[in-house]
């Protein structure tokens, strides 16, 4: 069967929505994570406009909270490219998936790689889904770390707020409602 007869699921709907987001945002130096909340108004107030799926939001908050650390691991497998020089499509599709391979953990690492090849395919260059596939090829190398790591510190947080309610967790301090890491090191 061929991919432009393949029938396309909800998740794939909503991360082509996700990239188109992520994309509209960066190149209109926007907050992709209000754009898709003023999409998601305005789909309610007009039935002309497509609704936004709640994994969409799901993804676009997930990047935008999460940017540094994901263009971070992105530069670290880029060979002679720099994030900057990459099309904007393949910056936004490689995030989602980057994204998806560290905290999605009901999506399969197939599935996210699988997923972001098949975005590069319908959406940028014809070079694009091999390069997108040898980076994610590399990155979902490490995911299993990165998850594990994440659930140590979950768990860490949760074992801290349990045993004293009024600790703040990880040993971060809070400054206007927002963690801050204390940077002093041991005291």
């Amino acid at each position: 069967m061929s991919g432009t007869h393949k029938k396309l699921g909800a998740r794939h709907k909503a991360r082509k929505r996700a990239v188109d987001f992520l994309f509209e945002a960066e190149a209109r130096d926007l907050d992709p994570v209000n754009l898709a909340g003023e999409r998601a108004e305005l789909a309610a107030k007009d039935d002309s406009v497509a609704p936004v799926p709640a994994y969409t939001v799901t993804l676009v908050t997930g990047v935008a909270e999460n940017l540094d650390r994901i263009d971070s691991v992105i530069e670290s497998h880029l060979q002679e490219w720099t994030l900057e020089r990459l099309p904007a499509v393949d910056r936004a599709v490689l995030r989602i998936a980057v994204w998806e391979l560290f905290h999605a953990t009901d999506v399969p690492p197939v599935v996210a790689v699988d997923e972001a090849v098949e975005l590069a395919k319908q959406l940028s260059t014809d070079d694009s889904p091999s390069f997108v596939n040898g980076v994610l090829g590399q990155v979902v190398l490490v995911a299993p770390q990165v998850r594990a790591a994440a659930a140590a510190t979950s768990s860490r947080a949760e074992n801290t707020e349990a045993s004293d309610p009024e600790a703040p967790a990880d040993s971060a301090e809070t400054e206007g409602g927002a963690a801050v890491a204390d940077t002093d090191g041991p005291q």
